[in-house]
C-alpha cells in the first residue's frame, strides 16, 4: 500500500475520531442549559453535516418523529463508529 494512501486513511482516522468527541461533548453540554456561546457554536458546525443528512432522511421517510431523543445523532455517531471500525482492516 503506498504511503499516501496510508497518509490519508490515518488523516481520515483522526479526523472521524475528533468528530465522535465533539459529538459526545455536543451531547454532554446539551444537558446543561447555557445560551449561545462560541464552544456550542463551534460543536454545532462540526458536528451537524455529519448529523443532518441522517435526520433529513428520517423527515423524509416520517420515522422517528414521535421521539423525544434525537436518534439521528445516535445512528450519526453509530454510523462513524462502523467506519472507524472498518477502515484500518482496509
Amino acid at each position: 500500500m503506498s504511503l499516501f494512501v496510508i497518509i490519508i486513511k490515518n488523516f481520515v482516522i483522526v479526523f472521524l475520531t475528533a468528530v465522535q468527541f465533539a459529538m459526545l461533548a455536543r451531547a454532554i453540554l446539551s444537558w446543561f442549559p447555557m445560551n449561545s456561546n462560541k464552544l456550542m457554536d463551534f460543536l454545532y458546525a462540526v458536528t451537524e453535516p455529519f448529523i443532518y443528512p441522517v435526520r433529513m432522511l428520517f423527515d423524509k421517510m416520517n420515522w422517528f418523529s414521535g421521539m423525544p431523543i434525537d436518534i439521528s445523532f445516535l445512528v450519526s455517531y453509530l454510523l462513524i463508529t462502523i467506519v472507524l471500525i472498518i477502515l484500518p482492516q482496509v
